[in-house]
């Protein structure tokens, strides 16, 4: 599983690195530069801190920086397939000993776990260099990373727009050049809307296929999935290469992976039947950018030779929506009762987010059979679109991974008369309101991404691709799904249509500054 890159244990020279060399490499290929003593650890980790000081200050995309620790993990012989390689982690997610995780909360500021999740054992055992930490809504609870705590992340194509969400500050600091690759999380898109706004690949892998342990047994009710987001398709099927696979006591089997997901994806994908709507999923409309996108990706695929047919996944989109934020709100009112737990402080109101009280308040008064009936949902959806792939014979599902352009940095937060809306909601104690207004807003809060969180709830890996930019410069991503377990055709897909159409070379002006 973790062994298939190969093993490096090499003492360096000193050699010096220009900043322009550092960026023009993949993970990949930065660690062909070290196993070919062409760069130290210690360099790279250098460039990488040294673009960090120039460029997130702009961004606001490292919320921890680790530089004293990495250097001198940089000084040691580095072991692993990817040894040397610098590397960002997210706020959340999985946890890095002895340093804040906060999840964005200012009611985690000052917790510290004692010892590292399982997934980040896994970075470092395969010789990732983890130079600090990334920006994130508070509890990854929004699609865009703009939490009071730590303040807005910006999206390098333009700074006044969003990364997107949860995962903004890893999206940022890869598409700025930073680190070639970064960890991300997704229970709702969280890997896949960031990677669409920053013009980066972003696989989504099937449930089960990565570990979340040993704190964990699953996240939000078996949505959340962690990888990565990267520039290239290779470094993505490499780090996959490098962490999945049950850990210990995991509530899900890991489904039949390849012998390497990289070697794997270099094979042809044969001729596939690829179905694609530019409908909104869980949403009212798709702005035009985003069904050119889709309507691009198609012509370019079936110039590939694949069989392209335009079919609307069988949804309703109501009763999804509410299911969705039926189970995040369980979901968020445990993660707020045990802030206590890690802290010794009982949550108040004035600890968290209006938009995330709230759904503690849900979550407090939602029963058993509620959230039963959420969970029977996301289980009739993934028998009923399992079923609609095989009577319409196809491999993958294309889509607009967002319905919208990325929006501006604000552009979402609440205003006046829905926080005001929200504070007095604290005050209310019956679940009948409580829900009442969660099912008002179920709708609205997915408009501008409701395209991601079928395949949370399905289990299915998807992907986003960058293959589209707009008329503004603002990458349009589009979203393949795969049948349940098949993150190998998938990558061979997208390696074809990488070599099509290459995109890790287009660069935000931010990042040539």
């Amino acid at each position: 599983m973790r062994d298939q890159v190969g093993i490096v244990c090499v003492a360096w020279s000193n050699v010096e690195m220009e900043p322009r060399e550092y960026i023009e490499f993949d993970a990949m290929g930065l660690a062909e530069l070290v196993r070919k003593r062409r760069a130290s650890p210690r360099e790279l980790v250098d460039a990488a801190l040294a673009r960090a000081d120039a460029l997130n200050p702009d961004l606001n995309a490292i919320v921890v920086r680790r530089d004293e620790s990495v250097r001198e993990e940089a000084e040691v012989n580095v072991r692993g397939p990817l040894a040397g390689v610098p590397f960002l982690v997210k706020d959340m997610d999985g946890v890095l000993a002895n340093e804040p995780n906060t999840s964005s909360s200012r009611s985690l500021e000052h917790w510290r776990p004692s010892t590292d999740s399982e997934l980040f054992a896994r970075y470092k055992d395969a010789g990732l260099l983890i130079i600090g930490k990334t920006n994130a809504p508070e509890f990854g609870i929004m699609g865009v990373t703009e939490s009071e705590f730590r303040g807005p992340c910006r999206n390098p194509w333009d700074p006044q727009r969003t990364p997107g969400g949860s995962s903004g500050g890893s999206a940022a600091a890869v598409a700025a050049r930073i680190v070639p690759a970064a960890h991300a999380g997704d229970g709702g898109g969280s890997i896949r809307i960031p990677a669409s706004a920053c013009g980066l690949f972003g696989l989504k892998p099937t449930r089960g296929r990565q570990p979340l342990g040993p704190f964990a047994g699953e996240g939000w009710g078996g949505l959340v999935v962690p990888h990565v987001v990267s520039r290239t398709v290779r470094d993505s099927a490499a780090l996959l290469d490098v962490t999945h696979g049950s850990d210990l006591g995991a509530p899900y089997a890991e489904p039949p992976a390849p012998r390497s997901f990289l070697l794997d994806s270099l094979r042809s994908p044969g001729k596939l039947k690829i179905g694609f709507s530019t409908k909104a999923m869980l949403g009212p409309q798709t702005h035009p950018d985003c069904v050119t996108a889709v309507e691009d990706a198609a012509l370019l695929l079936r110039s590939l030779g694949h069989e392209v047919v335009e079919l609307d996944l069988p949804l309703d989109s109501e009763e999804l929506a509410l299911a969705y934020l039926t189970q995040v709100a369980a979901s968020v009112a445990i993660e707020v009762r045990d802030t206590e737990a890690k802290t010794g402080v009982a949550p108040r109101a004035d600890m968290f987010e209006l938009p995330t009280w709230f759904l503690k308040q849900v979550g407090d008064e939602l029963s058993a059979a509620q959230l039963q009936s959420a969970r029977d949902t996301f289980q009739r959806l993934g028998r009923n679109v399992a079923a609609f792939y095989e009577g319409h014979n196809i491999d993958l599902h294309l889509s607009a991974t967002m319905a919208f352009p990325p929006v501006r940095v604000g552009e979402l937060s609440l205003n006046v008369l829905q926080r005001g809306a929200l504070s007095a909601l604290r005050r209310a104690s019956t679940g009948r309101v409580l829900r009442s207004v969660l099912e008002q807003m179920s709708a609205d809060s997915l408009a501008k991404t409701p395209n991601t969180q079928v395949f949370n709830m399905t289990g299915q890996p998807a992907m986003n691709v960058p293959l589209w930019w707009n008329d503004e410069g603002l990458p349009i991503g589009v979203q393949l799904a795969g049948r349940f377990g098949d993150e190998k055709r998938m990558f061979r897909l997208a390696t074809q249509l990488e070599l099509a159409r290459p995109w890790a070379q287009q660069m935000p002006p931010l990042a040539l500054a």
